[in-house]
């Protein structure tokens, strides 16, 4: 039964770049479906770091006011794919989400239907609202790097209590790879050992070579590198000659300035990326779900710090912006 789109909703608005108090709640209209669209309800969403950012007004391409939110769960309540009817319940990640169009910090959503990922699942909304953006994007980095099942070698995690951090760290354990993962708090050592890492390494920005090069003399054959533009050349300095280094996340920013490819990047290492647009929609879909499943079955561990409601959004950011968490915040309507 369709939802009354008459009705108005709840959504954490964006009103101007700025601090967390730039997010206020505001009784907005229920969007209405058109043409390749269709409505969620939802039920929960993941908190990332690209909404800070965004948030902060570092995104020119983003205007306000505007629904952040890149991820999403939930059910579909007017739905204009016979594919995937009402009622189906549907993750959705990136395509532009929370940025050209409102996202996932609402009661409801309306997102293009090549975004929506159907999934069959037992687990609670809040844990399931953990899963998307972060295990997608982990486990698509580690396959850039060449690390999948069955695989060898040692991994380094720089920003490894990040959610993508965890999950990367829950993947890789179950590959069988050696881990070691960085984090700047002494507090969150614990985390790292029971997302499954080997080494939980303090990284204070001056002794990380000589612990890593403690471990391995040689260096990490991998290193996923969460922190980003900061941290990027050192990586590439870590890993050993011939290894390989994936930017994935950007926790010290996107832009590293005056990069020299040539004089930076060692002879034969590869330097690679991975983007989360890359497995939106269909392309994800069965990778979600298999993770699902993998969580469902105590494979892997969903890594949730928190879960904040709607009502408190601006003290969720103000809890991600202050590097508080070890793992995923989701938020509720």
């Amino acid at each position: 039964m369709r939802e009354n789109m008459s009705a108005t909703m709840r959504a954490a608005v964006c009103v101007r770049p700025g601090g967390p108090e730039a997010l206020e709640i505001r009784e907005v209209p229920i969007p209405a479906v058109r043409d390749g669209w269709s409505l969620v309800r939802i039920q929960g969403a993941g908190l990332n770091r690209s909404e800070l950012r965004t948030r902060q007004g570092y995104s020119p391409s983003v205007t306000f006011p505007r629904v952040l939110g890149i991820e999403c769960v939930g059910i579909v309540a007017d739905s204009t794919d016979p594919g995937i009817p009402e009622g189906t319940t549907v993750a959705a990640v990136m395509g532009e989400m929370g940025r050209q169009f409102d996202g996932g910090y609402a009661e409801y959503a309306l997102l293009p239907n090549a975004l929506l990922m159907p999934i069959t699942t037992t687990l609670p909304w809040e844990v399931l609202a953990a899963l998307p953006e972060t295990y997608l994007t982990a486990r698509g980095a580690l396959g850039t790097l060449g690390i999948g099942p069955d695989a060898k070698g040692r991994l380094l995690i720089r920003g490894g209590t990040a959610s993508v951090g965890m999950a990367a760290a829950s993947i890789a354990a179950g590959y069988g790879v050696e881990i070691a993962a960085t984090t700047r708090r002494p507090d969150k050592l614990g985390a790292l050992t029971a997302a499954g890492v080997d080494h939980a390494v303090i990284d204070d920005g001056a002794s990380l070579a000589a612990s890593v090069h403690a471990l391995w003399p040689e260096g990490p054959d991998y290193v996923l590198d969460l922190i980003g533009a900061d941290t990027l050349v050192d990586s590439l300095r870590l890993v050993r000659r011939g290894g390989g280094v994936c930017m994935a996340g950007s926790l010290s920013g996107w832009v590293i300035p005056d990069f020299e490819p040539i004089a930076m990047i060692p002879s034969g290492t590869t330097l690679t990326a991975f983007h989360s647009d890359d497995c939106q929609g269909s392309a994800g879909a069965a990778v979600l779900q298999r993770v699902v499943h993998e969580v469902e079955t105590g494979v892997y561990r969903p890594n949730l710090d928190r879960i904040f409601g709607l009502d408190d959004i601006a003290a969720a950011h103000h809890y991600m912006e202050n590097n508080r968490a070890a793992g995923k915040l989701v938020v509720v309507p």
